[in-house]
């Protein structure tokens, strides 16, 4: 993680703004000195799947077409987040970012770029199979794939369509276009797919792949979220340690979310990204842009700065860079999950980009 020294006392946790003057610099800085490079950003709030813990079944109210940022609109915000800002990664996200029309050609648009940032993207893989190959070609560099299970029946059940083999076909041909490393990320919901933690992590290790655990976290539609239900970051390990040897991986963390573990002394290697019961919310290098065109300086946040009011108003590049320095300035020191009045933000996960 990077982080900047400010020459003064740390800025208390607080539910209010940063009441200390930023510093002038150009970066992404917040008042806990915290510099954020990695940008994740949603292309659409549209989904193809109704993950039971994201959105109901029959979905939700997407956003209006003319609501969503135009590629052009998107590709000037992205020109100042990595010429002006220091952004040198990008996560396209969604909703189900391959929705997206035009998909490849905005990921070559965005490749060009200078200096070059690191592009990779989250997808429920639903499609990738045919496109895999010409997201590489186009300037992608590697792909998160969402994978809760392997097991057809609760498959099903959790995503309420048909299409795990689909997912799979699109994890293979990720694997073969280059996309590496591919990873995937799944979520264990109590009572649903809780025992399948040994068996995802066999199938990874098996294909090359490398999981990614993450705790449920609340950011669903219905808002239905509760500590009760979540499968810990320890159950997880539990579970693995009943089948594998699990050892802390060597390589150093950084700003990563994920605590990594080698299993059965590598080269494989399982990670848990412990959002709710091991907050890193200290090490955070992430900013946030959603598909309507909102900086979000943290996924749980519940304020936002409407950046595309700035670009359909004819603002300067300097005009818009600002308002995104100063929405990070004000980042709180933490989600504050844990703490009490915490409220989950109003939009959800899908419309908030992951």
């Amino acid at each position: 993680m990077t982080a900047v020294d400010l020459g003064f006392p740390r800025v208390p946790p607080t539910r209010g703004p940063a009441t200390v003057p930023r510093p002038d610099t150009p970066g992404l800085i917040d008042s806990f000195g915290r510099v954020a490079t990695d940008l994740r950003v949603s292309l659409t709030d549209r989904c193809n799947l109704r993950c039971t813990y994201c959105m109901p079944a029959e979905g939700l109210d997407w956003m209006p077409g003319e609501q969503v940022l135009t590629d052009d609109e998107l590709l000037r915000l992205l020109r100042i987040a990595v010429e002006r800002l220091g952004v040198t990664d990008i996560r396209l996200t969604g909703g189900e970012p391959l929705l997206r029309p035009g998909l490849e050609r905005l990921v070559g648009e965005i490749a060009a770029l200078a200096p070059r940032p690191r592009l990779s993207m989250t997808t429920n893989g639903i499609g990738l199979a045919k496109r895999a190959r010409a997201l590489a070609a186009a300037g992608l560099d590697r792909i998160n794939v969402s994978l809760d299970t392997v097991d057809e029946e609760t498959f099903r059940n959790l995503t309420r369509r048909d299409r795990l083999s689909h997912v799979l076909d699109g994890l293979a041909a990720a694997s073969e276009a280059g996309l590496a490393p591919v990873k995937v990320n799944a979520v264990l919901l109590r009572g649903t797919n809780e025992h399948e933690a040994a068996d995802l992590l066999r199938f990874c290790l098996e294909h090359g792949y490398h999981l990614r655990f993450i705790e449920q976290m609340p950011l669903d539609a219905q808002h239905g979220w509760n500590r009760a239900g979540m499968v810990t970051a320890e159950e997880i390990l539990d579970a693995l340690r009943a089948e594998f040897t699990l050892t802390p991986s060597p390589s150093a963390r950084g700003g990563a979310p994920a605590e990594r573990w080698l299993v059965d002394g590598g080269p494989g290697d399982v990670g848990v990204i412990a959002s709710v019961t091991r907050p890193f919310c200290s090490a955070c290098e992430r900013t946030r842009l959603t598909a309507d065109g909102a900086v979000r300086s943290c996924l749980f946040s519940n304020a936002e700065t409407d950046l595309r009011a700035l670009v359909r108003a004819g603002a300067r590049e300097e005009e818009i860079a600002n308002a995104w320095r100063q929405t990070m300035w004000a980042k709180l020191a933490g989600h504050e999950i844990n703490e009490a009045g915490f409220a989950q933000p109003i939009r959800p996960m899908s419309a908030i980009g992951g």
